[in-house]
């Protein structure tokens, strides 16, 4: 009688504990969204920008259960590279080398909780850069790791 107490009492413990380990996890399966395809989102596709002069990159993103950060890359396109997420395409000027190209590089982590955000990124261009094209990149991550990005095409002048 007393070991078919224990076996009972056994088999009683690993159920409960199965029902403990059945307890679903939500499997995030959405990345995140970012965008400057908005009223006052900055800079738009072909946008112009003037050396000396001073920016705020805005982009909107968003995510379904929680952003995490967010980067902003600057780079020259004087080669004509392309990337595989860049909206739309403008009049690119001739092959050129670069001799002191503009290179920008700003990230940060974003506050707990959020499920959007508008980024705001302060650029200022300095008056020795290169004019030509530039790729401006901007990227987010979400609190599992997925990753969503936009190239837009801009260019500097004078």
């Amino acid at each position: 009688m007393k070991s078919y107490n224990q076996w009972s009492l056994l088999l009683l413990g690993f159920f409960a504990l199965a029902l403990v380990s059945c307890t679903e996890t939500e499997i995030d399966e959405e990345k995140p969204t970012i965008t400057v395809n908005y009223s006052g989102g900055f800079p738009q596709t072909c946008e112009n920008l003037s050396r000396g002069q001073s920016y705020t990159i805005k982009a909107k993103v968003a995510d379904n259960l929680e952003l995490a950060s967010y980067s902003v890359e600057m780079h020259h396109n004087f080669d004509h590279h392309t990337h595989d997420d860049q909206e739309g395409a403008c009049e690119l000027a001739p092959i050129t080398t670069a001799i002191n190209p503009l290179n920008f590089t700003e990230s940060d982590q974003l506050p707990e909780g959020l499920t959007s955000y508008e980024m705001l990124v302060d650029l200022v261009i300095p008056d020795g850069v290169d004019t030509g094209d530039y790729h401006l990149a901007l990227s987010v991550t979400d609190v599992t790791g997925w990753q969503a990005r936009t190239s837009v095409d801009v260019k500097i002048i004078d």
